[in-house]
């Protein structure tokens, strides 16, 4: 028999007696059939069926990876791998990304890569720029396959008639919002899987206004993508690099300059300079965030052991700044040179955490929602002095968040005087807010005056003017998940400025003799003790899928009436509700609920989009005042949030089935 044969008789008697999923065998033949296969790859999937490793083939085939509303991720290295997948040191050095239908790999990535274009060209067409070019801009972490992927995008790109511009090392994320809008390019791409395991990695679009892509952008990319079959990427999966254009320091010294022409006071590190120790978990953030911060004049002390850029993120468990392990080293070396702060990004620099010396001489860990507070009020404080904002604010001016996000920043807006605006989970929507604004701002710039602002080369004193006239001027964003904006030149999250601010904000309270955690104190005196807590339930592979549908179902059909001792007052369904923000816009239609509990307790319900696992994120506040016992407020709406997310994570195991 020959070893087709066998390997299809092998697989079919897997199917019968049910150790494959029914829906594993026609996507896996179909891939085992195409000729657009090559031969490491069908021997990779011959040896998977002949050693019986069925759960490994389930999961790489129980369905397509999609190419979502922002682009895909996937494993690029399997649990189990074949002998022609890793390379001379095993899975330390993998030779090819995990061939199959749900992987990340060369397949997936040239499918998708046709589908940006392709969409691109029609929307060019169809707007009357049909004599355009269309035009690509490709940034890559520090991953695995990171710099393959880009590479392969930017020939795919190319063999279509298009310009493909690849930066000639790693980049952050936020680099590639930047550029888009630099270059004036129609699309962008970025190669990461943010903080996510070694073995992933993902494809993220953007669009000629440099943030993810949304409505109808991402329905269109989607449609192409996943109408692109095996056939036709098989000969697009050889790379050509000689029609790319190579960006280098030029494009590096601009979006440092953009980022340096958003601070308060240039001076300000040359008068008080906080100690700071920095790692970019072997991550973009020794390409990205230490140029900046030393060209603004900080001098930082970096983890040494953590410069490296490394795929396997060798010294952490997980390259995820929230993590306290992930900063163990930053940690240990600000206790040893006697740092106020420590500061990490994560590997494709959009996420930023930090950690701060309280008055004990201890380092706290603060979280997403504490940074974003800090520098939201930081930013509005500031922007008030400089006479950015008026000095009892503005209906005009805007603070943008998540609906996950911590509800004291909504106060902290309104306490100023600006409107809140709460977006769905990802930067994307952030985005989609600047580009409305920055499109109002232009339509009544031009109905009035007849003017057309240069944007991107406009000051900050300037734009922030004109929006407050005629749009709406944003001050500062940010979610939940530790990641921020600080300037509307970036469309997506930036931890590079992010850092830049955090500086600043610690610079400008050591001036005043006072540390982050006064500050931060100051503000719960102000507005209450606010205080969250966030269950993750990993649910992997198909089985995991169908566990995270479950409970999401659930909750559209049997939501709770109550949970943990808590009435349920309130639900909010927003794959059913209409829900209007601040600006008036109904929010899109989203697998994601709501729930407001008695004694102004709240907690949302919500799929990841990156990870294979479901959130939990509970909301809690206590009144506090000026005399009221700060650490016994604290530990107390602390443990009742832990009580009540493990109740609620006991009641999703429940409908989890």
């Amino acid at each position: 028999m020959s070893e087709s044969n066998s390997t299809e008789s092998t697989l079919q008697s897997a199917l019968e007696d049910g150790r494959l999923l029914p829906e594993v065998g026609p996507r896996f033949l179909t891939w085992y059939r195409s000729e657009a296969l090559p031969a490491w790859a069908r021997e990779a999937l011959e040896e998977l069926v002949a050693t019986g490793q069925w759960e490994e083939l389930n999961d790489r085939f129980y369905q397509d990876l999609a190419f979502g509303t922002g682009g895909m991720r996937g494993r690029t290295i399997g649990r189990v791998s074949a002998s022609s997948e890793v390379g001379p040191d095993g899975q330390a050095d993998p030779r090819h990304a995990a061939v199959g239908a749900h992987c990340l790999n060369d397949f997936n990535v040239a499918r998708a890569t046709l589908g940006l274009y392709r969409h691109t060209r029609h929307f060019l067409e169809e707007a009357g720029r049909g004599h355009e070019v269309p035009s690509l801009v490709l940034v890559h972490d520090v991953r695995f396959f990171s710099r393959r992927f880009a590479e392969l995008a930017a020939s795919v790109w190319s063999a279509q008639g298009g310009q493909a511009y690849l930066y000639d090392g790693p980049r952050s994320t936020p680099q590639l919002s930047f550029s888009v809008r630099f270059l004036g390019a129609h699309a962008g791409v970025v190669i990461t899987a943010s903080h996510n395991p070694p073995a992933y990695n993902g494809f993220k679009a953007y669009f000629e206004d440099g943030a993810q892509t949304v409505s109808p952008h991402a329905e269109g990319i989607m449609e192409q993508a996943n109408a692109a079959t095996l056939a036709e990427i098989g000969p697009l999966l050889t790379t050509d690099l000689s029609r790319v254009r190579w960006l280098g320091s030029s494009v590096d010294e601009a979006y440092r300059s953009t980022l340096l022409g958003g601070m308060a006071d240039p001076g300000l590190f040359r008068r008080s300079a906080p100690r700071v120790v920095y790692s970019p978990i072997h991550g973009t953030g020794a390409v990205a965030a230490l140029p900046l911060l030393e060209a603004a004049g900080l001098s930082l002390s970096t983890v040494e052991e953590q410069l490296a850029q490394d795929p396997l993120f060798s010294t952490v468990d997980s390259p995820n700044p929230e993590n306290a392990e992930a900063l163990t080293l930053a940690l240990a070396q600000a206790d040893r040179e006697g740092a106020e702060v420590v500061l990490a990004t994560d590997p494709d620099g959009d996420r930023m955490g930090a950690a701060v010396r309280n008055a004990r001489g201890e380092m706290v860990l603060l979280t997403g929602n504490m940074i974003g507070s800090l520098l939201a009020e930081f930013r509005i404080r500031e922007y008030k002095k400089q006479g950015l904002l008026p000095a009892g604010g503005s209906p005009r001016a805007a603070l943008v968040k998540t609906f996950v996000t911590t509800p004291l920043q909504e106060s902290i807006a309104e306490r100023h005087g600006l409107k809140a605006i709460n977006t769905l989970t990802g930067f994307k929507w952030i985005g989609a807010k600047l580009r409305r604004y920055e499109e109002e701002l232009q339509a009544n710039l031009r109905a009035s005056t007849g003017m057309v602002l240069d944007y991107a080369a406009s000051t900050l004193a300037a734009r922030a003017r004109l929006l407050l006239e005629h749009s709406t001027f944003y001050v500062f964003g940010g979610e939940e998940s530790y990641g921020y904006l600080a300037t509307d030149l970036v469309r997506d999250k930036d931890a590079n400025a992010a850092i830049l601010l955090f500086c600043e904000m610690a610079a400008r309270l050591r001036e005043e003799g006072r540390s982050v955690l006064d500050f931060l104190e100051e503000i719960y005196r102000t507005y209450g003790y606010y205080r969250e807590d966030l269950g993750n339930v990993y649910y992997e592979g198909a089985s995991g899928a169908e566990k995270i549908a479950n409970i999401l179902r659930s909750y559209r059909e049997d939501p709770p009436t109550e949970i943990g001792g808590y009435a349920v007052e309130e639900v909010t369904d927003f794959g059913r509700d209409t829900v209007v923000d601040a600006d008036g816009e109904t929010i899109p239609a989203e697998n994601f609920f709501f729930l407001r509990l008695a004694e102004d307790f709240r907690f949302a319900v919500r799929g990841s989009g990156t990870e294979p696992k479901i959130k939990f994120y509970v909301f809690g506040r206590s009144e506090l005042g000026p005399d009221g016992d700060y650490e016994q407020v604290a530990a107390d709406l602390q443990a009742r949030l832990r009580a009540l997310r493990e109740a609620i994570e006991a009641d999703a195991a429940v409908r989890a089935g």
